[in-house]
């Protein structure tokens, strides 16, 4: 029988990973870097301290790289979920940066990780927003909603 610690400890890494993931890609959008960069940066400097005030140096690293070279190399697969669930007249450019981080490290582990269950992408993913975005603000919703559609478009055998 698994210890229930040690996987609450694995959730709390994966957490965190996840959380690091959002703040490199967000990164990687405003400064240009490339992929390789922001991982190398992230593990030398960030992975082993704070981020924004939160403790990240329990993050799972392999989770955290997974996540950001995964997002940049199935971004042309995973652009167009979130693309559907724009308002008419609306780009993927005119999204909040960080909302976008989002959604994309979300619909990455949709696609991509099947051993994460879906409702464990979902919430994970709705929590970060609340914790970037004010209380009242409609994103968390927005994220909720097009993960949850692609959710149904990736994995509706593991919905139903």
């Amino acid at each position: 029988m698994a210890d229930p610690a040690k996987n609450t400890t694995q959730q709390d890494q994966r957490s965190l990973a996840r959380l690091a993931a959002v703040q490199a890609l967000y990164q990687m959008e405003h400064s240009g870097k490339g992929v390789n960069a922001i991982i190398k940066e992230f593990q030398d400097h960030r992975l082993g301290g704070e981020l924004d005030g939160q403790a990240i140096r329990d993050a799972d690293d392999a989770f955290f790289t997974d996540i950001v070279e995964g997002v940049i190399e199935a971004q042309l697969k995973i652009d167009p979920f979130i693309e559907r669930s724009l308002k008419k007249g609306w780009t993927l450019k005119r999204l909040d940066a960080t909302a976008r981080a989002i959604l994309r490290a979300g619909i990455f582990e949709l696609i991509r990780r099947p051993d994460v269950p879906v409702k464990v992408v979902i919430d994970e993913y709705v929590d970060l927003t609340n914790a970037f975005f004010e209380e009242g603000e409609s994103e968390p919703s927005f994220v909720n909603g097009v993960l949850d559609s692609a959710a149904k478009d990736v994995r509706s055998e593991e919905l139903s």
